[in-house]
């Protein structure tokens, strides 16, 4: 009888033990006060840069950016444009960097949305074919920063004047007048005309946008020529493509100050039940009208109905 009574009481011990070791190792949502860790979160966002394709066109795609002021934002982006930064893994290898290797940033400031930026002596070190793409790599790359519309580029500390190889002239301050990919077709040196129409390059599941600057001395408007242009595709014996149907039509289209409306017929509709434009439709003739016609907003209209609003304001 003693024994049993002694069994019992080593066993109801044992119970006991066991299920305080379980309250003290697995608590329950009552008792558990979880060590909290201060945690900073970065936000990421989506910005445009401009890269070389293996066509050496300069073209423009996206890049993981964490910076929210213009001038951190800028150091960044100078970072993934140069040869051997670890920010190529930030994009596609189907596209390569462009400021020489080993160049550095010196100097860098902001003011009345100019951005000047001082370079390492490195920055001189590019081939004669790739000069003009490299400044143009930096153009549009930085005067897509909010607050950022034109920049002056420094060597050492001396202004860039002209481009190191060719000898060609610079302006003052460089902005997207300068042109992309220019492609000349002049028969005078007098009522020079500069249109940019955004065309489409692809690489496996991967879409961006190649823009070319046709230089001639058209006279025809130009937002019925860049619908034109998109309409028609492929171009220049190339791989770049327009998604915009050949049965669309511009109907009419009014211009403000900022604004410029456009109104086509249904074959612009990727699905007519829905109503949808494309992505890479909207995208085309957006981009193109805002740097060609340097405006802020595009606006689709069919039948009189909004369908579409775009807006990528480059002004501050």
């Amino acid at each position: 009888m003693l024994k049993k009574s002694a069994l019992r009481r080593i066993m109801v011990s044992s119970i006991a033990l066991i299920i305080v070791c379980v309250l003290y190792f697995f608590p329950t949502e009552e008792n558990y006060s979880p060590k909290v860790e201060n945690i900073e979160y970065v936000s990421i966002n989506a910005t445009p840069i401009y890269l070389l394709n293996p066509e050496e066109y300069v073209v423009r795609t996206n890049i993981a950016t964490k910076s929210d002021d213009p001038i951190s934002l800028a150091k960044e982006l100078i970072d993934a444009l140069t040869i051997g930064s670890t920010k190529k893994e930030y994009f596609s290898n189907h596209f390569s960097q462009i400021i020489p290797k080993n160049t550095k940033i010196l100097d860098i400031s902001l003011e009345q949305n100019l951005l000047k930026i001082d370079f390492s002596s490195e920055f001189l070190n590019i081939e004669k074919e790739m000069e003009e793409k490299l400044i143009e790599s930096l153009i549009y790359t930085l005067t897509d920063i909010d607050g950022i519309n034109e920049i002056m580029i420094f060597v050492d500390g001396t202004k860039l004047e002209e481009l190191p190889q060719s000898k060609i002239k610079l302006p003052n301050t460089l902005d997207r007048s300068f042109g992309i990919n220019k492609v000349y077709d002049l028969t005078s040196l007098k009522d020079v005309s500069k249109t940019i129409v955004y065309y489409i390059g692809e690489f496996d599941d991967l879409v961006y946008y190649v823009p070319v600057t046709t230089v001639n001395n058209e006279k025809n408007n130009k937002v019925e020529i860049i619908i034109d242009e998109l309409k028609s595709s492929p171009i220049y014996e190339t791989n770049l493509m327009s998604y915009l149907a050949s049965s669309v039509e511009l109907e009419s289209y009014e211009e403000l100050e900022n604004q410029i409306t456009l109104s086509f017929n249904n074959a612009i509709f990727d699905d007519f039940n829905e109503e949808n434009i494309l992505e890479e439709v909207k995208y085309s003739i957006s981009l193109s009208l805002q740097d060609t016609l340097d405006i802020d907003e595009v606006i689709f209209k069919v039948d009189d109905k909004v369908i579409e609003t775009f807006n990528e304001s480059k002004k501050s």
